[in-house]
């Protein structure tokens, strides 16, 4: 009984985190308009989560010092392809970020199978299929050449191929624990947004002294939130689910932002661009579902993970 209450609650995580994650775009644009334009407000908010992760990630700092390089760099670029995403959602359409972000199975696939040799069953090689033709779909949506049109688009597609590489690295070295793991991937974040922030807008004046307020409610609530407590949230929970269930759950994410996006914003999929799009959640659907035909060992898991929470907890 308390197995399955677990289950539950940590199953409620990952779908709360999903929909939590789906409305990012929302906050992320209004601190840029109010206070901090460009990557200046991810700067800002990754500096407030790294400043609360650091309890966590310092607590047994001599094992993190002695943490394997290429794990704890690896853990970096995740957080710093975070950080572009979370820039790409000022510049572009939310649900084409979105989409161009959730095509990382295809890479993480590519990359598994011709940098590390590891089996990739017919149904991921599939997956890769269907999601390239997905992409094309969603970025011929104007009618025009398949090709990224907006510097928003070029961030949530960098950032998808980033998180690609670096989840790689974290699922065959990683051996720090989930605090230690959010706080290193806060401070890959903020090195990212600070190497973007003066390169897209300049130091961005003082706000209007009535802005003051509205701007740290923002900061503190992203940063605790959405980098913080999610991230430690999900850790929890993924660490107590199999890893085709959290893919699943966290697709919420992509429902969420495009209906959201839609609704508040005015940013409507048009006929291709929503067939792209429902390619992309196939290919990342069909890309997990080796999981369930896998043994529940640490080998086939870390195998089956292809998102930042779950190939976490591969560390034996």
């Amino acid at each position: 009984m308390r197995q399955e209450g677990n289950t539950l609650i940590a199953s409620l995580l990952v779908v709360s985190t999903g929909t939590l994650w789906g409305v990012y775009w929302f906050p992320v644009r209004r601190l840029a308009e109010i206070a901090l334009p460009g990557a200046w407000g991810t700067l800002a908010v990754v500096l407030v989560a790294s400043l609360i992760l650091a309890p966590f990630g310092l607590r047994h700092w001599r094992r993190l010092i002695a943490g394997n390089p290429i794990a704890l760099l690896s853990i970096a670029s995740g957080g710093a392809a975070f950080a572009l995403y979370s820039v790409g959602l000022l510049y572009g359409r939310v649900s084409i970020v979105i989409l161009l972000f959730y095509l990382t199975p295809v890479w993480s696939t590519l990359i598994g199978r011709y940098c590390l040799g590891w089996p990739t069953p017919f149904v991921r090689t599939a997956a890769i299929g269907v999601g390239l033709i997905g992409l094309v779909l969603v970025l011929s949506g104007n009618g025009g050449m398949p090709m990224p049109g907006t510097l928003g688009d070029w961030l949530g597609l960098a950032s998808g191929i980033l998180w690609s590489i670096s989840s790689t690295g974290i699922r065959t070295r990683a051996t720090t624990d989930a605090g230690q793991t959010a706080f290193v991937f806060s401070l890959g974040a903020l090195v990212g947004a600070a190497a973007l922030a003066p390169a897209l807008a300049p130091w961005p004046s003082l706000p209007p002294e009535e802005a003051w307020v509205q701007s740290l409610l923002w900061i503190s609530a992203m940063g605790g939130l959405w980098w913080g407590l999610s991230m430690v949230g999900l850790l929890w929970a993924t660490s107590r689910l199999e890893p085709a269930r959290v893919g699943i759950l966290l697709m919420s994410e992509v429902l969420i932002g495009v209906f959201s996006a839609a609704l508040f914003a005015g940013e409507h999929l048009g006929t291709i661009e929503f067939l792209g799009g429902t390619l992309v959640i196939l290919a990342a659907i069909m890309e997990i579902l080796p999981a369930r035909r896998s043994q529940p060992s640490n080998h086939s898991l870390c195998n089956a993970r292809s998102d930042y929470q779950t190939e976490t907890n591969c560390r034996r």
